[in-house]
């Protein structure tokens, strides 16, 4: 039987569980990596990296961090130097990193007549193309800015979050903070100590979740089953204001939604601030006008930087959207891996959770590995998946949650729903992963691990 070969884009925190998932089952495959090396965003000099200076995990290491490599640090919040060091360690470990070619771009993806994938790639030594069996987009959901559109025009500077990389762009300026996202937040946290002054204009309430509780990482508690979404929701509600107190009193409108049915901030700090007077909550903006900024509260003010913390929107602009099953904001995948015609592409990372960690990821690279498995071994098992896939409707992942209707929200899920049923899944296509010996579970950092035989099978 003729070897199938597989194509990674991407070479960040899904790329790499994609590649480790394939170089595991004896999948052949190739990674495509615009960037200088592995990492992704958390290599700030990656050209499409959005991270910023002072930027940190804001989930807890250990519910972060992939099981089988554990990071070698005693922060409970690295940051984004550290999480670098700990994504070239891994690749390095597994054998990753010889899988790709850095620098180099893909540009298209096309599908010729006989099914299979002509990628299309532009690096340092010139233009390629090459075919594929199949190929895994894995190049992240937060490197093309989302841009909204306002009234009138500004004439100071317009800045997206994502050309942020240190507080020194804003010493001495007046700043408008569009946005209380964890990034809007992060900045805000670093602008008052250099700029003249800062203000954040929001449209809605949010949640804030302090980094720690009771003297551990507050995503560290309640680890065991988790509770149905309305007592979740009723009791760490009453937990976070015992401990935070009401947002609303710091100038921050009351939330129209329940905690966790969008994305909380984990981001005290910012109340510290505001309580002691260093920045104001202003409403949403009403248009601009040179450099003064209306707000639809009737107020006004003048600034020389206005940062939009609006986010980011999917983006896989090699590829037609069709391919994809485009719907709406986000692709309409099976687990937000398959599109429902089975066309050879898988997306990887395609998911936003509180608390899914990188082994959440790693998981759907399992599952992505596993049904290529059942094509090459077991196809009569991966028709049979098909099939189910193409019935309705799909597992719920909400986890019975009621998430807002908003563009960074169309690919959300609830963590244990969406294990659980990609678990489901792989154990359908194969069963589960092998129980780990000793030289594939966990993997000490600090003492020499044992070669890995490479073995390969077709797929």
């Amino acid at each position: 039987m003729q070897d199938l070969r597989y194509a990674v884009i991407g070479a960040g925190p899904s790329g790499l569980a994609a590649a480790r998932a394939l170089s595991k089952a004896g999948i052949a495959f190739d990674g495509f990596e615009a960037g200088r090396g592995v990492g992704g965003l958390w290599d700030i000099q990656n050209p499409r990296s959005t991270m910023y200076e002072s930027a940190h995990l804001i989930s807890s290491r250990t519910t972060t961090e992939f099981s089988e490599f554990p990071m070698d640090s005693t922060a409970d919040y690295p940051g984004h130097r550290a999480l670098l060091r700990y994504f070239r360690d891994f690749a390095d470990r597994f054998g990753l990193t010889g899988h790709f070619r850095f620098d180099t771009r893909v540009v298209g993806l096309d599908r010729d007549e006989h099914g299979r994938w002509m990628l299309r790639a532009e690096g340092l030594s010139g233009q390629l193309e090459q075919h594929y069996d199949g190929v895994i987009l894995a190049n992240g959901t937060l490197a093309e800015p989302n841009i909204p559109s306002f009234r009138g025009e500004f004439t100071g500077e317009l800045l997206h979050t994502s050309a942020y990389k240190d507080a020194k762009q804003l010493a001495g300026k007046r700043v408008l903070i569009i946005g209380a996202g964890n990034s809007g937040c992060d900045i805000a946290v670093d602008a008052v100590h250099h700029a003249a002054s800062v203000d954040m204009s929001v449209r809605r309430g949010y949640y804030f979740v302090p980094r720690y509780l009771f003297g551990r990482p507050s995503d560290t508690l309640n680890q065991g089953r988790p509770l149905p979404a309305r007592i979740k929701q009723f009791v760490d509600t009453r937990v976070l204001r015992a401990f935070t107190g009401d947002p609303v009193r710091f100038g921050f409108p009351r939330p129209d939604y329940r905690l966790y049915e969008s994305h909380p901030i984990v981001n005290t700090l910012i109340l510290n601030h505001l309580g002691q007077g260093d920045l104001d909550v202003r409403a949403d903006i009403d248009r601009f006008d040179g450099s003064t900024v209306h707000f639809r509260d009737g107020s006004s003010g003048d600034y020389d930087v206005v940062l939009l913390a609006t986010g980011y929107t999917l983006d896989y602009p090699f590829v037609d959207r069709t391919h994809l099953n485009w719907h709406g904001f986000a692709p309409e995948l099976y687990l937000h891996v398959f599109p429902p015609a089975f066309n050879g592409l898988y997306v990887m990372g395609m998911i936003e959770a509180s608390g899914i960690g990188w082994q959440g990821r790693y998981e759907q690279a399992e599952l992505i590995a596993e049904y290529l498995t059942a094509v090459a071994q077991r196809p009569d098992r991966a028709a049979e998946f098909r099939r189910r896939v193409a019935e309705r409707p799909w597992p719920d992942l909400s986890g019975g949650y009621h998430y807002l209707a908003l563009a960074r929200m169309s690919y959300y899920v609830n963590k244990d729903a969406y294990r659980r049923a990609v678990r489901s899944a792989r154990d359908f296509l194969g069963g589960p992963a092998a129980t780990p010996s000793r030289r594939d579970g966990p993997v000490s950092r600090r003492t020499p691990a044992p070669r890995r035989s490479r073995k390969r099978t077709s797929a």
